[in-house]
């Protein structure tokens, strides 16, 4: 597998396109980063599936509420 990937994703906030690097080589990992266009936070969560050479990336605003 190869250990740096990217990929483009669009901002929960704004949607605005902003291109990202994952290093797999660290495994599953979650983790926030700002959008350059708004300055909001996105939350990243990487899992890495070493088995099936695999990586799944889901990107959201992880602004909900629970009550």
């Amino acid at each position: 597998m190869k250990n740096m990937i990217g990929r483009t994703i669009q901002c929960p906030h704004c949607g605005h396109h902003v291109p990202v690097n994952f290093d797999t080589s660290l495994g599953s990992e979650e983790f926030y980063d700002d959008c350059p266009a708004c300055c909001n936070p996105i939350h990243f969560n990487v899992n890495v599936d070493e088995q099936r050479n695999d990586v799944e990336i889901y990107v959201d605003a992880d602004d909900e509420q629970y009550f």
